[in-house]
């Protein structure tokens, strides 16, 4: 008995002082809200840092008047550039007026240019490390509900890439999200005609891989961020969709604030503008056929004319504004 007392004690020995050699494990790093700076009684500023991605990332917040009283929260994404570049709903929209009479929270990211606001799976050499989704889904919230009086009622909507991006963080998110709505955004990506327009944005824009984002084109990565092809997933949330035919609409005209008497301006929004919502529009088609056949309500506002421009958008929000309000009870 007394030697297997002393073997005992001897392997209790060996393994403390192996846990007691070993360093300590280290707390996971959290996401924080570095700074907040109030740019007007309408406008605050937060710097966020994202764990995930090890950065930090400015979060504009629009707040209702009232800011006493708990109000639910829009998640409102940028384009293609991300906010960091003059192509944003503050420089090119009225949604600051808009808004001021609004009771919610409207969180725009500044950042994310060309990553489609999604995890990639590798780093990018030119595009960095992007976590947008976890970063959207799990780090950012609790940090705006901890801030301002919140009350957890959430909508999301996007323009062009982020039309595509609000589709994929419902389906990563279930149930957190009372309704999204994609204005100009194509929910097919694993198809060669999505494809083909990400790889515009990723790679002919913004330099990127594409590959690095969801791994080989045939691959699982891009077949599991199809919101078509998981339009199942999206029984139970709310969804809104824009798109013009490409042909040219009533914001096609010198007069028109956008085009400011430019008629480069107007000849670029006409013939690009055009083509690129041209092939937005179908995919808006497909996916509305699927979800009807599928049974999930949705409403779909199919233009007769309308390029990928602001002033559509701009449209968009306005008049989608009133059944977001009612879905999150603004």
């Amino acid at each position: 008995m007394r030697r297997q007392h002393l073997i005992w004690l001897t392997l209790g020995l060996t393994l403390a002082a192996f846990l007691g050699a070993t360093a300590p494990a280290q707390a996971a790093p959290t996401s924080s809200i570095v700074s907040s700076t109030d740019d007007s009684p309408q406008q605050v500023t937060l710097m966020v840092h994202s764990a995930s991605m090890d950065r930090i990332v400015p979060i504009t917040v629009l707040t209702p008047k009232n800011r006493t009283r708990p109000a639910p929260t829009l998640y409102l994404l940028n384009g293609a550039g991300g906010g960091e570049d003059s192509a944003t709903w503050d420089a090119r929209t009225d949604y600051k007026k808009f808004f001021a009479d609004k009771n919610v929270y409207v969180v725009t990211p500044i950042g994310g240019a060309f990553s489609y606001y999604t995890d990639w799976q590798r780093d990018d050499p030119v595009l960095g490390r992007n976590k947008w989704q976890t970063f959207l889904t799990k780090e950012l919230p609790p940090l705006i509900d901890k801030r301002f009086p919140t009350t957890g009622k959430v909508a999301a909507a996007g323009i062009s890439m982020a039309g595509t991006t609000v589709f994929n963080l419902a389906l990563a998110a279930p149930g957190m999200y009372r309704s999204i709505a994609a204005f100009s955004g194509c929910a097919r990506t694993s198809d060669p005609v999505g494809q083909q327009y990400i790889r515009f944005v990723v790679e002919n824009r913004g330099g990127g891989n594409m590959v690095n984002m969801w791994g080989p084109l045939n691959g699982p990565g891009w077949r599991a961020n199809d919101p078509y092809l998981n339009a199942a997933k999206l029984r139970g949330t709310k969804v809104y969709m824009t798109a013009g035919t490409g042909l040219p609409g009533k914001h096609e005209q010198l007069s028109d604030p956008s085009i400011d008497g430019d008629g480069l301006v107007l000849a670029n929004q006409a013939l690009l503008g055009g083509a690129i919502e041209f092939g937005i529009d179908q995919c808006t088609r497909q996916m509305a056929t699927r979800l009807a056949q599928l049974g999930i309500p949705a409403k779909v506002n199919l233009r007769s004319g309308g390029t990928h421009s602001w002033g559509y958008w701009q449209d968009d929000l306005h008049q989608t504004w009133p059944s977001i309000a009612r879905d999150i009870g603004a």
